[in-house]
């Protein structure tokens, strides 16, 4: 055997280790530099936010088009939130939020499979938590560095704020349409009338536009929309949330 030949390969198999141990420590050294980087979420233990990372990114954008955005946007008591759309929200985009830490990781190894077989990050898998985390500090960019600073900041809100807390400040500055930020805005803009007054099928479509605030209307009748209140309402049912009658009342409203 030619061991001339062989020793570049030997060499390149004792140095692998110690190069694999300094590309970790420089991975770990990464993490805490975007650790340290993240904001401070203590303020918003009493405070509400005057804006969102989110809001300024829509006024930016529409001024790229020439355009001036007027912003919606109403802060509600969480107590005048009625019950059943807190639940509906719960459903259509959280349905553990009081069971996990901020983080569903049944649902994060979902989208990690999906989006590694896909080749790009196509699906989320975001707690309420982790959205958010991601309108209050971040943006709509889809990439795993905001994936990352996402799932941070989210354990910190977990750690210093109450769920409570968590689902207030989320249901009134999730994006509802287009300038429109939370759910008493929605209820206005949408149907006229303050959050407390909805009807059952007025607080399904709410829920249902989250996903896709910028391109379905919640007072529309798009074959999208009227999918997704009806997964709402069969999640509503199963949950005992609702009663077969009050299913059936609402029901024919999306097909």
């Amino acid at each position: 055997m030619d061991l001339d030949r062989l020793r570049p390969y030997l060499k390149i198999r004792y140095l692998l280790p110690g190069s694999l141990l300094v590309l970790f420590l420089l991975f770990l050294l990464w993490l805490l530099m975007i650790y340290i980087s993240l904001p401070d979420v203590s303020a918003l233990v009493k405070k509400n936010p005057k804006t969102t990372a989110l809001i300024q990114q829509r006024i930016q954008e529409a001024k790229q088009q020439g355009k001036k955005l007027r912003i919606n946007q109403r802060w509600v008591r969480f107590k005048r939130i009625p019950k059943l759309l807190r639940q509906a929200v719960r459903v259509s985009e959280d349905a553990s939020f009081y069971l996990h830490e901020g983080v569903d990781y049944t649902e994060l190894k979902e989208s990690f499979k999906k989006n590694w077989e896909k080749g790009e990050i196509t699906r989320g898998g975001s707690t309420i938590t982790q959205q958010l985390a991601k309108n209050l500090y971040l943006s709509t960019e889809r990439s795993y560095l905001r994936k990352i600073k996402e799932y941070f900041i989210a354990k910190r809100l977990e750690a210093t704020l109450s769920k409570y807390r968590i689902f207030h400040l989320y249901l009134n500055i999730i994006e509802l349409g287009p300038g429109v930020f939370g759910v008493q805005a929605a209820s206005r803009y949408y149907f006229g009338k303050n959050v407390e007054d909805l009807t059952l099928g007025e607080m399904v479509r709410i829920a249902a536009v989250i996903p896709k605030p910028l391109k379905v209307r919640a007072n529309g009748n798009s074959r999208w929309l009227r999918w997704k209140a009806r997964w709402i309402l069969h999640k509503l049912l199963k949950y005992g949330y609702i009663n077969q009658e009050q299913y059936d009342e609402t029901i024919d409203e999306f097909e």
